[in-house]
């Protein structure tokens, strides 16, 4: 073959290029394995991930680990609502969170605390109050309450891990039974919680009637301690607050 070759005269002309006699042998072209691309594409990819959760952990704070009890960590810390109108003893000591005048309650106040009448479905008074520790601890302190209020009652049952405003302290639950004015005797339920810190303790009672709740009852959860008045009861004891305690 030399220059350009013709074939006919009709034939399409093909640039040819002269070369030695000879046997030749074409190398093999070689192609990347697919296992083999497969293979850098998933090192890449661990590689990348790897440098990822390392990032992650060391940025990522780790969470505090609690004993409760006694060390029960600490509150939540979001931005404070203040939605309840809040009582703030006359000496500072304490504060606590209370019904607003629209909810079904009578509030009344005075120097150690609040007190509210719930004035709807089974009635009952919330107490929200201070009391002097004077070295005793919050169970002695909840013992000498109920005695003095209900000498009659009978403890149905502790309340386990209770707290006061975050603060770890005691709870009961005690039964009685006043006779009513159609010579029935009715039970009463009281809620008591206690928690003691700079010497003052700051208290919620709850009383009402006994309640068996059912599968009748609705709307919303009914009360663990068979008390109306207590599936209201939360927030105000979380809201408790000593003087020098961070806001929340």
């Amino acid at each position: 073959m030399t220059g350009t070759e013709h074939t006919g005269a009709d034939e399409d002309e093909y640039a040819g290029y002269a070369v030695p006699a000879g046997t030749y042998v074409a190398p093999e072209i070689k192609h990347t394995r697919f296992t083999r691309t497969l293979g850098m594409w998933t090192a890449g990819i661990a590689v990348v991930a790897l440098a990822l959760v390392g990032v992650s952990l060391m940025t990522t704070k780790k969470a505090p680990r609690f004993m409760c009890p006694p060390d029960c960590g600490r509150p939540p810390t979001g931005t404070p609502v203040m939605a309840l109108p809040r009582y703030t003893a006359p000496d500072g000591s304490f504060s606590v969170s209370y019904p607003s005048p629209e909810a079904a309650y009578e509030v009344s106040k005075n120097s150690r605390g609040i007190t509210a009448k719930f004035t709807a479905g089974d009635t009952g008074v919330l107490q929200l109050f201070s009391e002097p520790a004077r070295g005793r601890e919050p169970r002695q302190i909840a013992l000498d309450l109920i005695k003095q209020k209900f000498p009659d009652a009978k403890i149905a049952y502790e309340i386990p891990n209770a707290m006061v405003g975050y603060q770890p302290g005691y709870g009961e639950v005690a039964d009685s039974w006043p006779q009513g004015t159609s010579n029935s005797y009715i039970r009463i339920r009281t809620v008591l919680l206690v928690a003691v810190k700079n010497d003052l303790a700051l208290v919620a009672g709850a009383v009402g009637p006994y309640h068996a709740f059912g599968p009748d009852f609705g709307p919303g959860l009914p009360s663990g301690v068979n008390l109306q008045i207590a599936q209201d009861m939360g927030k105000y004891v979380n809201s408790f607050t000593w003087k020098g305690d961070p806001a929340r």
